[in-house]
């Protein structure tokens, strides 16, 4: 067969971004192709009456020299402009105010202020979280460094093998463990913190937490967070738009419900109304919902993972227009409240409020968008009938509603409000169930098994926050990268 492309990218989330980007910039023939009317996926900026909103409420990171959108939006000169945020976040429970400062001494200085503070044994905790984040991060700044392993890479890992060493006794083991260690696990304000910061990057809370991952997470703060200005939608265009200035093909409004392996030629996809070929399929997609689409529902690996997707979770979702609070100050904001800390960090009882800018996306000037958003169970869901998940993502919002009242009421001016929820998100975006966030990384070696490569159906890839290295939108296109050089290896 000759083929239309040399890949044909499904999904025009920020994993698919990153993985066709890349395949143009090396002279692949791509094709991207996306079911809705604009790029981002779950990390998207849509617009809804007039105002613009954030499809997620979150931080973005790899905006520094070096990292990897600075280095796309430099060498692409994309128009998009971003600000960095201090603190870049700001955690807030009944019982402590604490600032997530780009200067990581900063945040721990707040720590140790506080009354009965290990100061000790916090500094041993915080000595290992800088080294495990400091032998890990730049596997998203090269990804060169990504498994699967090739001969290459893997003499390149030998020689960070001191760096690695932090890693190794704690490798499958919870980030508890490391508390236990440091005799910290009575320590609340630090527990709730690790507990807060786990729930929104490794899906999980500290006692479950694969340690490594969790540590590494943990830098999020300090590793080039930002605002994108105008939103991260700004970001996603910005790299639609460099992949067609390299001779790519973008079609949007093109749902893709069936693509089909020609023996020993290669692929052909109905995306929209129109069919297309190409050596290779890359799905920005969770797997059970990729295997569907390609026929591949007896696959194993596809199988295994996403029986393990299953056991995530989708998001309630609030998005306001509010009345800012005198001196709010013009930047964007993001806070987190924990209303009960010794309740789960879901269900309304933990929440995310990312605030836009002054100005931003707002008809009124006057007002601020808001994207509100906290953790709810699919595996709940799947046990109640229609009205009982109604009453269930409305009870959460109400949660939510209240937990906003309590630790953020200077911002419940509300001049007007909609929602979304797991069925939303499954609507949007035509994800199963509206599972979003990707697999949680609870403790155990099977993270690991990526190391050597996953085995999938010829030409058949897969990007995404299901996908190693796992959740956040620098993490997803530094994945969708890696996954562009097995392409091209393979061409």
């Amino acid at each position: 067969m000759s083929a239309d492309f040399d890949a044909i990218v499904v999904g025009a989330g920020f994993g698919g971004l990153g993985a066709a980007l890349h395949l143009a910039e090396e002279g692949a023939r791509v094709m991207l192709v996306e079911r809705l009317q604009y790029p981002g996926g779950c990390a998207c900026t849509f617009e809804h009456e007039g105002d613009w909103f954030e499809g997620g409420a979150t931080l973005f990171s790899g905006f520094e020299e070096g990292q990897l959108f600075r280095s796309w939006i430099e060498r692409h000169s994309m128009d998009v402009e971003f600000e960095h945020l201090d603190p870049p976040l700001e955690l807030r429970t009944p019982h402590m105010v604490l600032e997530a400062r780009r200067d990581r001494q900063a945040l721990r200085d707040q720590f140790e202020a506080l009354p009965g503070a290990p100061v000790k044994n916090l500094r041993r905790f915080f000595a290992l979280q800088e080294r495990v984040a400091a032998a890990l991060w730049p596997t998203l700044e090269d990804t060169t460094l990504l498994p699967p392993l090739t001969m290459r890479r893997a003499l390149r890992h030998s020689l960070r093998l001191p760096r690695y060493w932090p890693l190794a006794r704690w490798a499958g083991r919870p980030l508890w463990a490391i508390l236990e260690r440091y005799e910290l696990t009575e320590f609340e304000p630090l527990v709730t913190w690790l507990d807060s910061q786990c729930q929104i990057t490794v899906q999980c809370g500290a006692r479950e937490a694969e340690a490594p991952i969790a540590l590494a997470a943990l830098d999020y703060h300090h590793r080039g967070a930002v605002h994108v200005k105008g939103g991260i939608g700004q970001l996603a265009w910005g790299m639609v738009r460099a992949l067609e200035g390299l001779g790519g093909v973008v079609s949007f409004g093109a749902p893709v419900k069936r693509a089909r392996r020609e023996p020993g030629e290669g692929w052909v996809v109905k995306a929209g109304k129109e069919e297309h070929t190409s050596r290779h399929v890359i799905f920005n997609a969770l797997p059970q919902d990729a295997a569907r689409i390609a026929g591949l529902e007896d696959a194993a690996s596809l199988r295994k993972m996403a029986a393990r997707v299953e056991d995530g979770w989708s998001a309630a979702m609030l998005f306001r227009t509010v009345r800012p609070p005198a001196g709010a100050g013009a930047s964007a904001r993001h806070v987190e409240l924990v209303r009960d800390t010794e309740r789960p960090f879901l269900e309304g009882n933990h929440v995310f409020l990312s605030i836009g800018a002054e100005g931003e996306g707002v008809q009124d000037p006057k007002l601020r968008r808001m994207t509100v958003s906290t953790h709810i169970s699919v595996p709940k869901l799947r046990t109640l009938d229609d009205a009982g998940q109604r009453e269930y993502v409305e009870t959460v919002q109400d949660q939510m509603r209240e937990t906003i009242a309590q630790l953020a009421p200077e911002w419940t001016s509300i001049a007007r409000e909609f929602t979304g929820s797991a069925r939303t998100f499954r609507r949007w975006t035509g994800r199963s169930e509206g599972l979003v966030g990707g697999i949680p990384r609870r403790a155990g070696l099977s993270h690991y098994q990526e190391v050597l490569g996953r085995r999938w159906p010829a030409g058949f890839h897969l990007v995404g926050d299901s996908v190693f290295p796992g959740q956040s939108t620098l993490a997803v296109a530094a994945g969708g990268r890696r996954v562009a050089e097995s392409v091209l290896a393979a061409r």
